[in-house]
């Protein structure tokens, strides 16, 4: 007789929002018009099976968890008659921001590791700069690979015990990007890349402030350096950089991309 214990497998995720974006996903849910309490019951079935095989619940899905009960129970109560239209807001809008914004950084990520993958794979010199560019004398451009890594490493310290805080200042890329490009005004050389996303209150703010360095990079506004390998990134205006903020019409556009 065959005693060996059998296998249960569970889908593993990285995060909550990973985890959500797979529920509305895999069953086509209009992410706009998220059925909350479907979804609530759904994501704590998935914690209580990670209870029942003894798995450790970070600190995040908990938090999650705090917010979607928070979503469903403000969506059971009656809207107040006597709010303002600026009142009776969906309360699940803040949740859709923040997959959405989520869903476009892996998306930025996938890209990115696509391409370190394919010059990996390349048996001539791969060309690792974010895009054609000169640097000063005694510069580095920076790869894409280095960018992830900063980030990675910024974003990995942001780790902490997480506050149930519902309601936070939002930022759009496009006001990411006037955030950066005052700083390079008023700043009379370079600015680091690590203390532009630890200035960022919270994660969300940060995954913005990447996916805002990345906008300006393809737009040709700044470039990404080092001043020896393995030193700090510094961001510093290029050649398009007036161009770009001047007509306003490039910038202006970048939050249609990212409803």
């Amino acid at each position: 007789m065959d005693t060996s214990p059998y296998n249960i497998h569970i889908e593993t995720y990285d995060g909550p929002f990973d985890l959500l974006l797979d529920l509305i996903r895999k069953q086509e849910i209009d992410i706009h018009n998220i059925p909350i309490s479907k979804i609530t019951g759904q994501y704590l079935e998935y914690l209580h099976k990670l209870e029942e095989l003894d798995i450790d619940v970070s600190a995040d899905f908990i938090y999650m968890a705090a917010t979607l009960i928070y979503i469903k129970s403000k969506m059971l109560l009656p809207p107040d008659p006597l709010a303002g239209p600026d009142e009776n807001v969906d309360p699940r809008s803040d949740l859709v921001h923040r997959l959405l914004e989520h869903e476009k950084f892996k998306t930025a990520a996938q890209m990115l590791h696509q391409r370190r993958e394919i010059e990996d794979h390349m048996w001539s010199k791969p060309d690792l700069s974010l895009y054609e560019g000169e640097a000063v004398e005694g510069e580095l451009v920076v790869s894409l690979v280095d960018l992830v890594k900063a980030f990675q490493t910024v974003l990995d310290r942001r780790k902490e015990i997480t506050k149930i805080e519902l309601r936070h200042e939002q930022f759009t890329v496009a006001q990411m990007m006037e955030m950066l490009r005052k700083q390079l005004v008023a700043s009379e050389g370079p600015v680091s890349l690590v203390s532009f996303f630890e200035a960022c209150a919270t994660r969300h703010a940060m995954i913005v402030a990447f996916l805002a360095v990345l906008e300006l990079v393809r737009l040709q506004a700044i470039l990404l350096v080092q001043s020896a390998l393995f030193a700090d990134i510094q961001i510093r205006k290029h050649k398009m950089f007036d161009v770009v903020f001047g007509g306003g019409e490039a910038v202006g556009q970048i939050d249609e991309q990212y409803q």
